[in-house]
């Protein structure tokens, strides 16, 4: 049972985190809210957008203001799994020949999958693991991760060249999905301020610790969230399929394959996390509007005639959410 006194520390920590990384990335809160909500429900985050826009340098500076351990993955079409995951090498020890592990750079708190779609099937689904059950097996032997722990991928649009589309399996471990836009006119002579004069940009000094962050994670979890509105989300999930009931029109003329339960969980952490950020001690349907799209985005799968027509996910979920009453 979660006290005010634990509401208010965990609340206190992401005002913390936000200020931080506001001294470094300009604009784009909803993508910092993402960030920070993955974070809290122990989730990973998949970043789109074209280069340029500080997708590498938010995670960057996330990383600087947890002050935990950090590691960066940059993906290329050469890159194998055991430069991810670590392997076994062969060591000497008085005479004697034995293989020794080497972990790789997976383990940290703080993964980014640098432009994670320039590798190939076969490296990109070496996070599989990783970003599910927070262990890596190498062999016969696995090896826990060190809690928190996250895994913030970036990746280019799919249409750019030298991408590889990720695994509908991996896609689907990703917590949430962010577009990342361009910035507003203003934004964008603010963020040319920044680079071009003084010393240029610093990264935040650390403004939490681990203990708050499992701490924070664990009062997201305790958030209640009233009955109509857990149903009200399981409703919203069906009328992804289209074959359900509840699917709209366009659901059923143009989608392949509805959201997995593991969006319905996303929905509901992310809501709970929405709340805690908002202050509030429970979940609104509010919470649950900012999170459904971001959480369903990268879960629902076109069909030939939906790829073809140029409908987009986003719109078909905005379909979903309007029609689908809460009762």
């Amino acid at each position: 049972m979660i006290t005010d006194r634990d509401l208010d520390a965990a609340h206190a920590l992401l005002g913390r985190l936000r200020e931080a990384i506001d001294e470094v990335i300009v604009g784009q809160k909803p993508v910092v809210d993402a960030t920070l909500i993955a974070l809290l429900c122990r989730g990973n985050l998949l970043l789109e957008g074209v280069p340029g826009l500080g997708k590498t340098l938010l995670v960057r500076a996330l990383a600087s203001a947890l002050g935990l351990h950090f590691s960066r993955i940059q993906f290329t079409p050469d890159l194998m799994p055991a430069d991810i995951l670590g392997t076994n090498i062969l060591t000497e020890d008085g005479g004697r020949r034995q293989f020794t592990y080497s972990p790789g750079p997976i383990f940290a708190n703080v993964v980014l999958a640098d432009e994670v779609n320039r590798a190939t099937p076969k490296t990109q689904s070496a996070l599989l693991e990783a970003m599910e059950e927070q262990t890596v097996t190498v062999g016969k032997t696995t090896y826990p991760l060190e809690a928190p722990f996250i895994v913030l991928a970036t990746q280019n649009p799919i249409e750019m060249e030298g991408t590889y589309p990720l695994p509908e399996a991996q896609v689907d471990r990703f917590l949430f999905k962010v577009l990342i836009g361009y910035p507003s006119l203003e934004e964008l002579v603010e963020i040319t301020e920044r680079n071009t004069e003084g010393g240029g940009l610093v990264l935040p000094a650390p403004v939490a610790t681990a203990p708050e962050v499992l701490a924070a994670q664990a009062v997201v979890r305790e958030i209640p969230i009233a009955e109509p509105l857990r149903q009200y989300v399981a409703r919203l999930v069906f009328a992804t399929h289209p074959t359900s009931e509840h699917a709209p029109k366009d659901v059923k003329a143009f989608v392949e394959y509805g959201a997995s339960p593991r969006a319905a969980i996303a929905v509901i952490l992310g809501a709970k996390a929405h709340a805690l950020l908002a202050g509030e001690p429970n979940v609104r349907k509010a919470d649950l509007e900012a999170v459904f799209r971001p959480a369903l985005v990268h879960r629902v799968i076109r069909n030939f005639k939906g790829e073809a027509e140029g409908v987009s996910v986003a719109a078909l979920l905005d379909q979903v959410w309007k029609e689908t009453p809460v009762l």
